[in-house]
């Protein structure tokens, strides 16, 4: 009688340590050279052959460039506990944050801020994203408001936007870009939500996908915005590392006037 041998199943973290490598294309050897081991090592880590030491673990997965909640799932995958708290965004601890994040959306005033969660729920905003809410379903202003649905639904600013095919699919390749290094089933449904909404777009050889600035109707005219992206790189809690603060600037002259004058603080 022959007796075969049968390979045991990979451990959830060698599975999970593989399918993020692969996902960032970083070679075996890439990786443990950042990593500061031997590919040797690595391999028998992928294979189950060899169990982690936390350390390890949390050397890992900086070298993959991991987000906190991704590396607490990678902790736990080996048997550790996680290293990332992820406190309530009313929690005490937070209040320092919570302050100064007003603090910086009153001070960009006469021009709109927000700060969102994932993926674009909104936690704050200052007065001046009454001007991008204008004309918008009451529906799609209920809470939790999604800043990225109100943008792009045909009853919020997407019928007062002049460039909506350009302007949308900068917002979702973008979506689709940080789905790619990070896969969610709710990022990628609600992508699948938003192109529902664009109309098709034949980008020219001019077309720059980084850099469409966005251009609506108003009561002053056409306005032309540019927006900045502010992450909160160096948090340890998952919350505060989770949240997004969008600045929207004026692209010309009337843009800015036009703000100045609806929404210049004294």
């Amino acid at each position: 009688m022959t007796i075969m041998a049968v390979a045991a199943p990979a451990s959830p973290f060698a599975q999970q340590l593989r399918h993020w490598r692969t996902r960032r294309r970083i070679s075996q050897l890439d990786l443990a050279i950042s990593a500061e081991t031997s590919q040797r090592y690595l391999s028998f880590l992928e294979q189950g052959r060899s169990h982690p030491g936390r350390t390890m673990v949390v050397r890992l997965a900086e070298s993959l460039g991991l987000s906190l909640r991704e590396r607490n799932t990678l902790l736990l995958a080996a048997g550790y506990a996680p290293a990332f708290p992820e406190s309530a965004l009313d929690a005490p601890e937070l209040g320092p944050v919570r302050h100064a994040l007003d603090s910086i959306l009153q001070g960009h005033l006469p021009y709109p801020a927000v700060v969102t969660r994932p993926y674009g729920v909104l936690v704050a905003a200052n007065a001046a994203f009454e001007m991008l809410a204008e004309g918008c379903a009451p529906e799609l202003l209920e809470a939790p408001l999604n800043v990225l649905r109100l943008a792009l639904h045909p009853d919020g600013l997407a019928r007062r936007v002049i460039n909506l095919p350009e302007w949308g699919r900068h917002i979702t390749d973008s979506l689709r870009n940080r789905a790619a290094r990070s896969p969610d089933p709710d990022l990628d449904a609600l992508i699948t939500e938003l192109e529902a909404y664009l109309p098709r777009v034949d980008p020219g050889p001019q077309h720059l996908g980084f850099a469409v600035p966005l251009r609506l109707r108003s009561p002053g005219g056409e306005l032309r915005l540019i927006t900045t992206l502010t992450s909160f790189a160096t948090a340890t809690d998952i919350t505060l590392a989770e949240l997004h603060l969008e600045a929207f600037l004026p692209a010309d002259q009337a843009t800015s006037d036009y703000l100045r004058s609806r929404f210049a603080t004294s």
